[in-house]
């Protein structure tokens, strides 16, 4: 049976890598995937990029009041219509069709996108791997992230270490160099008129920094 399976952690803890891998893994094999990330996400424009040096494009981008699940069957069409029109059939004789959708920055979903996720598991039989992050930079789920926490069939964590070695969970944001922890929840690179940069932090180095402070207050 197809899962919705959602594979988060903090900050640079390999979350694109592993998309990227599996992937890789799949297609490997002979089967066909589609990657998705939401528009929203600008940093790298259509592309999923790792931090040790892999990049690849995303198949579509996901509108913020896209029909996901709509948007999906037209990609899986158009992956079937291309393949049943190319010139070498599969090489075994299976059917042509979609094995899983990964889906990167997978926090930056509505829930009400998620939703059509476990609609395309369920209904339309594709696994789905949705990476992203849990919290924003003030210890807040990301509405995305707390509807996937609520419906994958499958959670795991994808563990990365803060700057004293203890394991990161939290998201610290930077602006132009220095420690901030109030502010809208989305900040891209390219949006901001300062630099804005993240650091995976354990509770205690989080707290350090914010004197105490949580959830911006």
């Amino acid at each position: 049976m197809a899962k919705l399976y959602f594979r988060y952690g903090a900050m640079n803890s390999g979350k694109s890598t592993a998309l990227l891998q599996a992937a890789y893994n799949y297609e490997e094999r002979g089967q066909h995937v589609l990657l998705a990330k939401p528009a929203i996400d600008t940093k790298e424009a259509d592309h999923i990029s790792s931090r040790l040096g892999v990049t690849r494009s995303v198949d579509f981008l996901i509108p913020p009041v896209a029909d996901l699940r709509a948007l999906f069957a037209h990609h899986r069409g158009e992956l079937v219509r291309r393949e049943n029109e190319a010139l070498v059939p599969e090489a075994d004789g299976r059917r042509t069709d979609v094995a899983c959708l990964l889906i990167d920055e997978a926090q930056f979903l509505t829930p009400e996108q998620v939703d059509d996720l476990l609609r395309i598991v369920v209904l339309d039989g594709v696994p789905v791997l949705a990476y992203g992050i849990r919290t924003d930079f003030r210890t807040q789920a990301f509405p995305g992230s707390r509807r996937l926490l609520e419906l994958a069939h499958s959670l795991e964590e994808l563990k990365t270490i803060c700057r004293c070695g203890r394991k990161a969970i939290f998201n610290a944001r930077l602006v132009g160099g220095r420690f901030v922890f109030s502010g809208d929840q989305v900040a891209i690179d390219e949006l901001s008129t300062e630099r804005v940069t993240y650091e995976s932090m354990c509770a205690e180095c989080y707290l350090r920094e914010s004197g105490g402070r949580i959830d911006g207050r």
